[in-house]
């Protein structure tokens, strides 16, 4: 079997995990990664020698305004242009900065290279905005996919199998979100929560990938780095009841949601980022989302839960289900997610 030819633009929080994800996918070949300057996360590459997941090698290749000298002084070996990984590849992955991704489109178009962008670019950047679940079939032979933002992401999981087992009408959100990545400075340091103006973009994101249920949200941003948790009320059609035996049941079938109490020891975020740590994940990602149990409440007809958001990976599963699509490599939600599921271990603790 021809395995499907992937490369990576940018090597950033996004782009490392994504290369990763890509390595372990048995039916792709990470072709190389595309970066401007020789970051720490290049640097740390180059001294494991360029290899990363799965023992593969990574192939550094380097966008238009690098400076090659910089690469040649610490000793980090480049196998071309970003144009020529480009003439290389079946598809781009682009996880490089905001604005960055639709210049980058230019060459992907003049090479009839398809991509797949992150959550960073606008939605005008392509021409299916794309969940792995929620509308895997819209993106099938499709040249140009955007993912959904991590919070969008893992909330569409759980709106999406809700909707499946009880038709839902309408949702209100409320995001508790991390104020910068790990090892981030850009945002200063701070003491104080901040409010945007409602409706939050999640809950308008969700609406595009899911026009039949209505949607409102509110954000507030945290002076904390390791996941966002948001709470969700979910209203049934016709005013139909979800009961919480009944939702915590669709919700443990799911393999991309991992249920989890406090009295397990869950008991935030930090646990949840603690528990990814000592299980060995790299980096101590994981691409599940946790979803606390102890949270489902029935208010009314209404069912109430709260979930955390691994920023830094939950779209990675995605990311690959995009892949699959674009390239026709399954034709259906279940048998895409269903491979990406298995080269990336998910849902493995569902089963022990």
């Amino acid at each position: 079997m021809k395995k499907i030819r992937v490369g990576v633009a940018g090597y950033g929080t996004i782009g490392q995990r994504l290369a990763d994800g890509v390595a372990m996918q048995g039916d792709m070949e990470l072709v190389g990664i595309a970066d401007l300057a020789p970051t720490l996360s290049i640097q740390a590459l180059r001294e494991n020698d360029m290899i990363g997941a799965n023992g593969v090698k990574y192939n550094l290749y380097l966008v238009d305004g690098a400076d090659k000298a910089a690469f040649e002084t610490k000793d980090i070996p480049v196998a071309g242009t970003f144009e020529e990984l480009c003439k290389s590849v079946d598809v781009m992955l682009d996880s490089s900065p905001g604005g960055v991704g639709a210049k980058n489109k230019e060459l992907y178009v003049k090479y009839g290279v398809k991509a797949i962008f992150q959550g960073g670019e606008k939605n005008s950047v392509a021409d299916v905005f794309f969940h792995g679940y929620a509308n895997y079939e819209k993106g099938l032979g499709v040249d140009y996919l955007k993912l959904t933002s991590c919070n969008t992401t893992g909330l569409i999981r759980t709106v999406d199998c809700l909707d499946r087992e009880f038709g839902i009408e309408r949702v209100a959100i409320t995001i508790i979100r991390r104020v910068a990545d790990p090892g981030d400075y850009h945002r200063g340091l701070t003491n104080a929560l901040q409010i945007d103006k409602a409706p939050s973009h999640q809950a308008v994101d969700l609406m595009t990938i899911m026009p039949h249920v209505n949607a409102t949200g509110i954000l507030v941003h945290t002076p904390v780095t390791h996941g966002h948790i948001i709470t969700v009320v979910a209203s049934a059609k016709d005013g139909k009841k979800i009961t919480k035996e009944a939702a915590l049941a669709a919700f443990e079938k799911h393999p991309r949601i991992r249920v989890v109490t406090i009295d397990e020891g869950f008991k935030g975020n930090a646990s949840l980022f603690k528990y990814a740590r000592d299980l060995g994940n790299r980096r101590g990602d994981m691409y599940e989302i946790g979803l606390w149990a102890d949270s489902i409440v029935e208010t009314g007809n209404d069912i109430m839960y709260a979930i955390n958001i691994p920023q830094e990976s939950v779209t990675i599963p995605e990311t690959m289900d995009a892949i699959r699509a674009c390239m026709k490599m399954q034709l259906t939600r279940e048998e895409g997610t269903a491979e990406t599921n298995k080269y990336l271990h998910i849902g493995k603790f569902k089963k022990q």
